[in-house]
């Protein structure tokens, strides 16, 4: 069970949430989410979840890995960022964590009871539509609010047109 969203309230806003991650699709959920976040005058949450497990090494090459893993997940949040004060138009939230994909978003939807829509673009690739959509069509409740998921087919004008 998800704690009330307080987005409705005085003093804020409703957020959306797009992940980051390497998917091509991820920056279709980014622009879409934008999109509705400044056609709402609400929030854009961007996370990035560093991959769990990935340092199981001696003490000294772990803490490099990690740095080493730290630096890159800010150089994409950066980028993404830039990007959609680019073509947007509005300032991004960035968080960046480390641990489960599932655990750490349903972690940061906790904390920010603001965030009220969770944005995903499925893939097509013929893997899937990606590990989080597949999440989703596979239980019923992988998530504890709404979460929009584009179609792979549409553009960023189309996007736009449907924001």
């Amino acid at each position: 069970m998800v704690s009330t969203r307080l987005s409705r309230l005085e003093g804020h806003r409703r957020k959306f949430m797009a992940v980051i991650d390497n998917t091509p699709e991820c920056s279709r959920a980014v622009h879409y989410a934008g999109r509705r976040a400044k056609n709402s005058n609400g929030g854009l949450v961007l996370i990035y979840v560093i991959p769990e497990g990935d340092f199981q090494q001696w003490l000294g090459v772990e803490e490099i890995m990690r740095a080493e893993a730290r630096e890159e997940a800010e150089a994409i949040m950066a980028k993404a960022a830039q990007t959609v004060r680019d073509t947007i138009g509005i300032e991004p939230e960035i968080v960046i964590r480390e641990g489960s994909s599932f655990a750490e978003i349903n972690r940061l939807i906790e904390e920010d009871r603001d965030i009220a829509i969770l944005v995903l673009a499925a893939g097509s690739t013929k893997e899937g539509p990606g590990p989080l959509v597949s999440m989703i069509a596979g239980r019923g409740a992988a998530f504890p609010i709404p979460v929009t998921v584009l179609p792979d087919t549409l553009t960023n004008e189309e996007i736009d047109a449907l924001c």
